[in-house]
């Protein structure tokens, strides 16, 4: 991979940051105000963030599906400098009808539907990343994948992506797309490690691999160092927080790991962004492992 895997990395043919920006919780429950979700995004540019990790999915109510994807659109807008360069992943196949709920909808000719929209919201020609959301019990997998290798035929998305799949679904994935798949976002955090298998999958075949909630979550995020008592230890002497660490440790895993930790103040997305300076020896990666 030929890149700077201390602050970069690749998605397909794209260079992007090592940390990108989860845009969940600035549009469901608990989000902030426009304003402050704004604010945070602007930081995350600010700060140096090029990948910002969003889905149709993010919203509260029946009535404003797609809220994260029309935020993003409107803070890149109103951003002062150049935004040329920022890869703007989205995801379909997964919904909420308005009750807190979750639902899934894996056909193709909903995942069609919900690329139009996306493509409206974001106020693109094309969408960057589009990453099929979730696998759907009722649909084969191939119908699935294979909606999305349409769309990315047709132009109407640049690269593709799966989440939340298993190995046998990965390989899956990159026959259906004839070798183009090139990300898979699942979840990863010091309490989540059932997808190890699938970061070495993809650390093997050269696909991105994008933890979702890295830090554990919106709920959990800031007691982390209470809950994995080896990290706050080390990160204490370290100097920094065991949110930064735990990025950093996942950076090291791999230079096909891209953390998308969410944020919702600007203050915790630049620690966040801060882990792609923070270098582990060998020997913290293995203790961190083994916690």
């Amino acid at each position: 991979m030929a890149t700077d895997t201390k602050t970069t990395r690749r998605i397909g043919n794209v260079e992007v940051s090592a940390i990108g920006l989860g845009g969940m919780p600035m549009s469901i429950e608990g989000r902030p105000d426009e304003a402050r979700s704004i604010a945070t995004i602007h930081a995350a540019l600010d700060a140096g963030i090029t990948l910002i990790d969003t889905a149709d999915a993010y919203h509260l109510t029946a009535t404003d599906v797609g809220h994260n994807e029309s935020l993003i659109a409107t803070a890149l807008s109103s951003y002062g400098g150049d935004t040329s360069q920022v890869l703007v992943a989205t995801k379909g196949g997964h919904l909420r009808p308005g009750d807190g709920s979750w639902t899934v909808d894996g056909s193709p000719a909903y995942l069609k539907q919900a690329v139009e929209g996306s493509l409206k919201r974001l106020g693109v020609e094309a969408i960057g990343l589009y990453q099929f959301h979730r696998p759907d019990p009722k649909t084969p997998y191939a119908d699935s994948v294979g909606a999305i290798r349409d769309l990315l035929d047709a132009g109407k998305i640049r690269m593709a992506g799966i989440s939340n799949a298993n190995p046998d679904q990965i390989r899956e994935a990159q026959e259906i797309l004839g070798g183009r798949l090139v990300s898979v976002q699942n979840q990863f955090s010091p309490a989540f490690r059932s997808s190890e298998p699938e970061l070495e999958l993809c650390d093997s075949l050269g696909i991105a691999f994008l933890p979702w909630s890295p830090l554990g979550g919106i709920s959990n995020s800031e007691a982390l160092g209470d809950r994995h008592p080896v990290f706050h230890s080390l990160a204490t002497e370290l100097g920094v927080s065991p949110q930064r660490l735990t990025l950093a440790w996942m950076l090291a895993k791999s230079p096909y790991v891209i953390p998308i930790p969410g944020s919702s103040r600007p203050e915790t997305i630049r620690d966040s962004y801060a882990a792609v300076e923070l270098s582990l020896t060998p020997e913290q990666v293995a203790t961190l492992d083994a916690a």
